[in-house]
């Protein structure tokens, strides 16, 4: 009698997921931590690049865990997936909470690590929403008015306290996160008109009010006039902008790029990998990221076009329009093209806190967009046999 999914090994679990997606996603993570090594091996030898290694390890572990799920217990489980990521926004407001350049987005933990609750927030914020919105697209409706603003809501609490810390750069990503999944669930565009204009207006009150640090508004400043701040992120800004046209078509070569061996572009390891790629690896190589990344998230949003199950699409969009958000801010950023608020590249950038939560999404989409497992069973009609199958 054949296995049925519950029984199922982990093995026949993903070889019915999307292994192009898990490719791009291991290559990404293996291309970042060669990266990393290359922005920090001259002052720090290879210890960034075991850290790098060693959280790829953790993220890949959290992901098979969460795979092992079916969609059932994954939507069972969002609202607490959300009040651990909205628990974690309020410890960080705490003494416990830690500031790094102008921002409170950090949590100290034992033996030199810490953790940004903010990225376990995103992973909160893709599962609850369309747990609220997918019940509407069940029905074949449209979202109600008290679906609407329930969402709105349960968006508000991450946003408003991300902002609090303040980091402008994950509120816009969890707002856009949002946005996606109402777009998805079929809410009316004035619902969605109203959201942007919102959005619009809390930038325009942040730029505008003593809400952002002096660090984080210097960044800003520095984005419309690099040369306002030389010797601070003008410089920074400057350098990665150089960094990446010296790089050309083909690159310096891998370890030899003068601006990254030499230590010049502070924190390339995180907001500026993207760089390393450029100046080392040249066009085709920053080229490749991209079309890593692309792929990534389009196989993401694929997977979500594909289902008929309401609650998988919108979880996929929603770890799509993520990936997208914050990888387009992030090479933007490193191209000059928009302001650095401090976005790591998904999968590329090193840091814990988000190489667990990328993963840990990704796992999500797996588990949820994985095609169900088949069982046959035989039934005998009049001469022949017909083997039915039917998933679970």
């Amino acid at each position: 009698m054949p296995r049925t999914a519950k029984g199922e090994g982990l093995g026949s679990q993903l070889l019915r997921s999307d292994l192009v997606l898990i490719a791009a996603a291991l290559i990404a993570s293996g291309l970042g931590a060669l990266l990393v090594h290359s922005a920090t091996r001259a002052d720090s030898g290879s210890a960034y690049l075991v850290r790098h290694l060693l959280n790829l390890g953790i993220g890949g572990l959290l992901a098979l865990v969460v795979v092992r799920l079916d969609r059932a217990t994954l939507r069972a489980l969002a609202p607490f997936v959300y009040l651990a990521g909205v628990l974690g926004l309020v410890l960080v407001l705490t003494p416990l909470g830690a500031e790094v350049n102008g921002s409170r987005s950090w949590i100290r933990l034992p033996g030199g690590f810490s953790l940004q609750p903010s990225e376990l927030a995103k992973v909160g914020l893709c599962v609850a929403l369309p747990m609220l919105l997918a019940p509407a697209a069940e029905r074949r409706q449209r979202p109600r008015v008290r679906e609407i603003l329930l969402a709105g809501a349960v968006t508000a609490v991450p946003v408003l306290l991300v902002m609090a810390q303040p980091d402008l750069g994950s509120a816009l990503v969890l707002v856009a996160l949002a946005l996606g999944v109402l777009v998805v669930s079929g809410a009316s565009w004035p619902w969605l008109a109203g959201i942007v204009a919102a959005v619009a207006g809390a930038v325009t009150a942040a730029f505008t009010t003593p809400l952002l640090s002096p660090y984080q508004r210097d960044r800003l400043t520095a984005f419309l006039d690099p040369s306002a701040d030389p010797l601070g992120i003008g410089y920074q800004t400057q350098q990665v902008r150089r960094a990446i046209a010296g790089g050309g078509w083909g690159g310096q070569g891998l370890h030899e790029g003068e601006l990254t061996s030499s230590g010049a572009i502070p924190f390339q390891e995180t907001d500026f990998v993207f760089s390393v790629a450029g100046e080392e690896l040249g066009f085709v190589g920053a080229a490749f990221v991209v079309v890593l990344l692309a792929l990534v998230v389009g196989r993401i949003a694929l997977a979500g076009m594909r289902s008929e199950d309401p609650f998988v699409r919108l979880v996929c969009w929603a770890v799509a329009a993520w990936f997208a958000v914050q990888s387009v801010e992030n090479i933007g950023m490193n191209l000059g093209l928009l302001p650095v608020t401090g976005l790591p590249l998904p999968f590329l950038s090193y840091g814990g806190s988000s190489m667990f939560a990328c993963w840990t999404a990704l796992g999500v989409v797996v588990a949820v967009s994985r095609e169900p497992a088949r069982t046959g069973r035989r039934r005998e009609t009049g001469y022949q046999s017909v083997t039915l199958w039917s998933g679970r």
